[in-house]
């Protein structure tokens, strides 16, 4: 049965990729402060996602009520982070920690993961689906004037791991080995299989 969408992310990344591959969905950003006792990447990204989506899941239930029941929805939560030499990069918050970030990945090999929670409702009771992609990203060696630049166009403050593909960063890609959509923020080709598999599209 074909469901309404939602979009648990304020992403316009994420947005755009669910753009791009034709669905149609509404944006519900999740109100979770995001936590975890989970130290290994793959189980970090699908727990958080999965608590974004079922905060949003819920707070729609409580909005609509028994409504809800009749309603045909599925919650996409989504979290993505990086990876390097067994450390874990989120959103850098400064400059300082932007710079710091990413002179640890410039001229080597990191990991990208996103973990992806559906949470639907099915015959009465609440459902959910979590899955996670990793991606290896090869960056170029940086000089500390390229590193000091980028951190001062604003673009890492906001991305995990202090960096965009889809931005200036690409300059710095020597490479990957795996989704490029991922990096970027949500694989989307694995979201829509899954989801053409529920049958919710």
């Amino acid at each position: 049965m074909k469901k309404k969408i939602i979009l648990a992310s304020a992403s316009p990344r994420r947005q755009e990729l669910l753009t791009q591959i034709g669905l149609d969905f509404e944006v519900h950003p999740s109100d979770w402060e995001e936590k975890t006792e989970k130290e290994l990447p793959g189980e970090v990204v699908q727990e958080l996602s999965f608590h974004k989506a079922m905060e949003v899941y819920h707070r729609l239930q409580a909005g609509a009520g028994e409504s809800l029941a009749e309603e045909s929805l599925v919650v996409i939560g989504a979290d993505t982070i990086v990876a390097c030499q067994g450390q874990i990069l989120g959103k850098p918050g400064d400059k300082e920690r932007a710079a710091g970030m990413l002179r640890l990945l410039q001229g080597g090999v990191h990991q990208v993961y996103t973990g992806v929670s559906l949470v639907w409702q099915e015959q009465g009771k609440t459902e959910s689906f979590s899955f996670y992609e990793c991606t290896d990203v090869r960056v170029f060696p940086m000089k500390e004037e390229e590193i000091a630049g980028y951190v001062e166009t604003g673009e890492p403050m906001d991305k995990a791991g202090a960096y965009g593909i889809q931005g200036c960063f690409a300059a710095f890609i020597r490479g990957i080995d795996g989704d490029y959509n991922n990096v970027v923020g949500l694989p989307v080709g694995r979201l829509y299989q899954e989801m053409k598999k529920r049958e919710f599209i």
